[in-house]
């Protein structure tokens, strides 16, 4: 089941005029959309858009005339980048604002601090934003790219470009470890060696060791799976040692905050990224989307990757809940699991039943003059990675985050 925007507002409208749809809502009857995000701190750089976003889906859907005859009414919180508050407040969502479902997180270490409380209190959730892979748990969506999505991708295409020797620089909490082991793996799969493998914390801004490290082991190729606006320094500081035209960059995470607008085209200009979007995609649906956006917010220069994944996940429930016909978990979930797909600014996005992970395209870029140029788009791939963990199919109950085996 596809649907396109068009589509959506086409029908919507067509109820409206048969009177299906009641152009009045009676105070309380709305149907509530939680949202926990780092609108604030050091992660505002990713919570600000995906706000934005989540706004903008909600707007779109109350103009359509809402969903099941009510309009959608967001109640959002702002963690200030606090990991012990999305725990607060996804309590405060879920048991005193009983909201009928919550779109939020952004590290893995927030998802994880919610998503149980999420699951305990029967209230849907979705997290858009790429990680790790790995989550089993029928009660979460996950709209963001997965490392064999990504990270397969992304290798060898760097390699390609420079050479077999890998050198790996990653966040350390459990994103950057995992990721790092399946750059590993990709790395070896396509023929190449990783010579020197480094674990940052996300307060680190100093690069100047790490980076003399990587001098000596000489790569042709560093991939930096790092975190955040303190990560950001290590491109800066690599460009300054005149590094970035003689060992070639890839990364799994900059520029899904807009980071490559902050580098300068010197600083930026020639890495490697694999992403689900980006503003330069040359389609008819994002020059459509980017305008809705500056129509809404003046422009549309705040859009970023996960900010879309954001805006996707919320259409995606909301045609789960027109299917379903109602907002009960229940129904909701079978609902998704149907076959449920969304045109949207990255293309399309389905849900796979088995692992609840998005089905959805990939394309690998380069940054030019502060913008992603678009190299190659595959097409519809599968999270395979998680998908051979996790089969809730099979296994309803099933509640891990598995550590795949890589």
């Amino acid at each position: 089941m596809i649907v396109n925007r068009r589509q959506l507002l086409a029908g919507t409208s067509a109820l409206a005029a048969a009177g299906l749809v009641r152009p009045a809502f009676a105070a309380g009857d709305t149907i509530k959309v939680g949202s926990i995000l780092d609108t604030s701190g050091i992660f505002d750089a990713y919570g600000k858009p995906m706000d934005m976003a989540l706004r903008l889906a909600v707007k779109e859907i109350n103009a359509a005339g809402g969903l099941l005859g009510k309009q959608l009414e967001v109640i959002a919180y702002d963690t200030q980048s606090d990991m012990a508050l999305y725990t607060q407040y996804g309590q405060q969502l879920t048991r005193q604002d009983k909201v009928d479902v919550v779109h939020g997180g952004i590290l893995s270490a927030s998802r994880e601090a919610i998503r149980q409380t999420m699951r305990k209190t029967r209230t849907p959730y979705f997290y858009n934003v790429l990680y790790e892979g790995g989550v089993c748990d029928r009660n979460i969506f996950i709209n963001g790219v997965t490392p064999a999505q990504q990270v397969e991708a992304l290798v060898p295409y760097a390699m390609g470009k420079s050479g077999k020797k890998v050198y790996i620089l990653a966040a350390d909490y459990n994103y950057g470890q995992i990721t790092a082991r399946w750059i590993q793996k990709f790395v070896t799969d396509n023929g190449g060696e990783v010579v020197g493998m480094d674990f940052l914390p996300l307060d680190v801004s100093d690069f100047g060791a790490t980076i003399a490290k990587v001098q000596t082991a000489a790569p042709d190729l560093v991939i930096a799976p790092l975190v955040g606006g303190a990560h950001l320094s290590f491109f800066r500081q690599w460009a300054a040692a005149g590094m970035k035209d003689k060992i070639a960059l890839a990364s799994t995470t900059l520029g899904v905050g807009n980071e490559h607008k902050v580098l300068t085209a010197e600083e930026g200009d020639g890495i490697m990224v694999a992403y689900n979007y980006s503003q330069d995609l040359e389609t008819p649906a994002n020059a459509d989307f980017k305008g809705r956006w500056a129509e809404e917010y003046g422009d549309a220069n705040a859009i970023h990757e996960i900010a879309v994944s954001n805006y996707q996940g919320v259409h995606t429930w909301a045609e789960a809940v027109r299917k379903a016909g109602t907002t009960e978990r229940g129904a909701l979930i079978e609902a998704m699991e149907s076959g449920i797909a969304i045109d949207g600014p990255s293309g399309r996005i389905a849900v796979d039943p088995n692992t609840h992970h998005a089905v959805l395209d990939v394309h690998i870029m380069e940054f030019e003059n502060q913008k992603m140029k678009v190299i190659e788009t595959l097409t519809q791939r599968q999270p395979i990675d998680t998908q051979s963990v996790c089969d809730l199919s099979a296994n309803p109950d099933d509640n891990t985050q598995y550590e795949i085996q890589i």
